[in-house]
C-alpha cells in the first residue's frame, strides 16, 4: 500500500522532447497517478504528453525520491512467501514486496522497504553499517528524516568516479537522511595489488574507519549478482573477462566486497585479495544483518549469502523469493 504526499503549483506546460527532469512537472503527472489514480494513458491526455513519457516521469520521480512508497508492514501482501522463506533458510524475518513492472527498477521497490524497516528498527543513538549500491540508494532516500543521535558507517571503499551509487554517496545520503556523523573506507574498493590493499588497510585512518565495524548494531548490506545484468560492470568495478574468470572460480557475486560462490564459501580468486572490505568475521559479528536484494537474477547471490550467515533480515521482491524457495 503506498502513501504518497505531494504538493506542487501548477506549471507550465513543459514542450513534449523536453529531457530535463522538472519537479513541478513530475508532482504534477504523479499526483494524478498515484493520488487519483488515473492511469498514465489518462494523465498523458489531460498533460498533453505521451504515455512513454509519463512513464518516464514516473519512473524519474521513484528513483529520485521526489515520490517515496511506504509500505504497511502490519498489511503482509506477501505474507505467505514470507513465512516460507522465514523456515527454510531460517531467518529472524523476511519482508516481501510486490515486484514492479518489467520497466521499472526492482531496486526502486525493494529499497523503500529497506528504508522503511531501518527507519522503523533503528535507535536514536544506534550505528548503522552499509554496503553499497543501488538498493541502498533507494532505502536511503526512503529513510524518515532524524536530527541527529545516529552514526552511519560504511563498510567497504569506494569507486574512483563519483555518483550516487558510489560507497561514499550511499553513505552520504544515509547520514544527512539520519542527520548522524558519517565515517568513511577512504580507498578504492579494489586496490591494484594485494601488496597495496595490505598496506592501505594497515593505514591508520582506514584501521580506524574498518575497526568502526566493532560499534555497529545492525547493518544494511545488498547484493551484487555475477549474471549479465551485474551492475558491477555498469559502474566499473570490474571487467567483463573478471567478471567471467570469478564465474569460473566458482563466484555468484558479492557482499560487502566478499565474492561467494553458491553454497555461501569465500572463492578462491586474484581480485578477493585485493578487495578492501570489513572482514567477514566482523560483519558476521553484528547483532543484526539486513540483507537488501530482489529480482529473480539475484537469486543465487542472495542465497549465498543467507548460507554464509550475512542476512538476519531479507528484505525482497516476488520474482527473488520465489526462485529462492525453489533451491
Amino acid at each position: 500500500m503506498s502513501r504518497n504526499k505531494l504538493t506542487a503549483a501548477v506549471p507550465s506546460p513543459v514542450a513534449e522532447d523536453a529531457d530535463d527532469f522538472d519537479a513541478k512537472t513530475a508532482a504534477r503527472v504523479c499526483w494524478h497517478y498515484f493520488k487519483e489514480g488515473q492511469t498514465q494513458e489518462e494523465v498523458a491526455r489531460r498533460l498533453g504528453f505521451t504515455r512513454k513519457r509519463i512513464n518516464r516521469i514516473i519512473a524519474q520521480a521513484l528513483s529520485s525520491g521526489l515520490v517515496q512508497i511506504t509500505i504497511d508492514s502490519q498489511i503482509g501482501a506477501c505474507a505467505e512467501l514470507e513465512s516460507r522463506l522465514i523456515a527454510q533458510y531460517r531467518l529472524r524475518r523476511a519482508i516481501v514486496v510486490p515486484s514492479p513492472a518489467p520497466d521499472l527498477d526492482v531496486r526502486t521497490v525493494v529499497g523503500a522497504a529497506a528504508g522503511q524497516y531501518i527507519s522503523d528498527q533503528l535507535g536514536p543513538s544506534e550505528t548503522l553499517g552499509i554496503s553499497w549500491g543501488g538498493t541502498i540508494h533507494a532505502a536511503a532516500q526512503n529513510l524518515r528524516r532524524r536530527h541527529g543521535g545516529n552514526t552511519v558507517v560504511s563498510l567497504v571503499g569506494g569507486l574512483a568516479m563519483s555518483g550516487p551509487i558510489n560507497p561514499y554517496d550511499n553513505a552520504a545520503m544515509m547520514a544527512r537522511a539520519l542527520g548522524a556523523t558519517c565515517r568513511y573506507v577512504t580507498t578504492p574498493m579494489i586496490a591494484d595489488s594485494r601488496e597495496l590493499r595490505d598496506a592501505l588497510v594497515r593505514s591508520t585512518h582506514v584501521a580506524a574507519a574498518l575497526a568502526a565495524v566493532r560499534s555497529v548494531n545492525r547493518a544494511l548490506l545488498s547484493a551484487v549478482d555475477l549474471t549479465n545484468r551485474s551492475r558491477a560492470l555498469e559502474y566499473g568495478v570490474i571487467t567483463r573477462d573478471t567478471l567471467r574468470s570469478l564465474r569460473t572460480a566458482g563466484a555468484v557475486g558479492d557482499i560487502a566486497g566478499h565474492y561467494l560462490n553458491a553454497s555461501g564459501s569465500l572463492v578462491s580468486h586474484p581480485l578477493v585479495d585485493r578487495v578492501i572490505s570489513v572482514d567477514l568475521t566482523s560483519l558476521r559479528a553484528v547483532g543484526e544483518l539486513v540483507l537488501a536484494a530482489g529480482g529473480a537474477h539475484k537469486a543465487a547471490i542472495i542465497r549465498a549469502g543467507i548460507l554464509a550467515r550475512l542476512c538476519h533480515v531479507l528484505i525482497t521482491d516476488e520474482a527473488a523469493a520465489e526462485a529462492l524457495l525453489a533451491f
